[in-house]
C-alpha cells in the first residue's frame, strides 16, 4: 500500500477516534466501527514488543474483544516467538531505561519470525526509557536505522510506529518549593525529552506510515482539551489525571481510550 493509499485508509480510523473521544471516555460496545476493526484484525497476525504501558494497552484490548465477542486472542510469546492469524502476539523487550537494548531485542524477535512473519509489527518504547538528558536525535536515528534494516530483511511486514507514553508531573507543596528556588519539578524535563522524540516521530511518519500516537491520546482530556505544563516558555504535554492509575500507567478509562485508538491504527495499516 502506498503512503497516499494508507493515509486514505487511515482516515476512518482517525474519524472514529474523534467520535470516540467526543462521545465517551469508555469503549462503546454499540459502535460498529469497533467490531469491524476487530473482525479485520482477526484475519491477521500481529507482533507487539513493549513493557508495562504496553500491557495496559493489551488489557484494554482484551476487555474490548470480550465485549465485542470477536475471536482475537492476546498471547505472550517467550523463547522462540511465533505468530498466527487472529492473535496479537506480544513480548516484553528488555530493559526499561535502555531503549537501544529494546531495539536490538525487537530486531532479534522479528528475525526469529522470518519463517512465518507477522502481517503487522510494532515496538513501543516506555516512558522510563527517557530522562532529562536523553539524546533524542541519536535515539531516533538508531530507531530509523533499525527499522530500515528490518524492512530490507522482511519486506512483507508492515511496521507500525508508536509515540512514547507520557507521565504525570510532580505537584503539591514540593513542586511549588522547587519552582520557588528555581528547580524543575519531577517529570517536566523528562516529558519534554519524550515530546522532542515524539515530534521527530510525527514529522517522519504522520500521514506517510502507520503511527499510533499514544502520547496525543494520553495528553488529551475527554472534552478534547490538552494538558500541558510550562517549561522554559514551552508547553510540554503530560499524562492527564483522568487516565492515570499512577505516575505513568493507565487506568481502565485510559486503557479503553488508548486501546481503541491502537485498534483503529492497526486495522487501517498494511495492504
Amino acid at each position: 500500500m502506498s503512503a497516499h493509499e494508507w493515509a486514505a485508509a487511515a482516515i476512518p480510523a482517525f474519524v472514529a477516534l474523534a467520535a470516540f473521544g467526543a462521545v465517551s471516555e469508555e469503549h462503546r460496545p454499540d459502535d460498529p466501527r469497533v467490531g469491524a476493526d476487530l473482525r479485520g484484525l482477526a484475519k491477521r497476525s500481529i507482533f507487539f514488543g513493549h513493557q508495562s504501558v504496553g500491557m495496559n494497552l493489551l488489557d484494554g484490548i482484551t476487555r474490548i474483544v470480550k465485549q465485542e465477542g470477536v475471536s482475537l486472542e492476546v498471547k505472550e510469546v517467550t523463547g522462540s516467538p511465533s505468530v498466527s492469524p487472529g492473535v496479537i502476539s506480544h513480548a516484553f523487550e528488555p530493559e526499561n531505561g535502555n531503549p537501544e537494548m529494546k531495539l536490538r531485542g525487537f530486531a532479534r524477535d522479528i528475525d526469529a519470525l522470518s519463517a512465518t512473519p507477522p502481517d503487522l509489527a510494532l515496538l513501543k518504547f516506555c516512558y522510563a526509557d527517557f530522562g532529562a538528558g536523553t539524546d533524542v536525535d541519536a535515539l531516533f536515528s538508531r530507531y530509523q536505522a533499525t527499522l530500515a534494516d528490518l524492512r530490507a530483511r522482511h519486506p512483507g511486514i508492515t511496521f507500525v510506529h508508536a509515540t512514547v507514553p507520557l507521565t504525570r508531573v510532580q505537584d503539591g507543596f514540593k513542586a511549588q518549593l522547587k519552582r520557588f528556588v528555581g528547580a524543575t519539578p519531577s517529570g517536566v524535563a523528562e516529558n519534554a525529552r519524550r515530546d522532542d522524540y515524539n515530534r521527530l516521530m510525527r514529522n517522519a511518519f504522520q500521514g506517510r506510515e502507520p503511527l499510533f500516537d499514544l502520547a496525543a491520546v494520553e495528553s488529551t482530556h475527554p472534552d478534547g482539551s490538552r494538558e500541558t505544563v510550562d517549561w522554559k516558555g514551552r508547553a510540554v504535554p503530560v499524562l492527564v489525571e483522568p487516565f492515570a492509575s499512577d505516575f505513568g500507567h493507565l487506568n481502565e478509562t485510559g486503557q479503553a481510550r488508548a486501546a481503541r485508538t491502537l485498534l483503529g491504527v492497526l486495522a487501517a495499516a498494511g495492504p
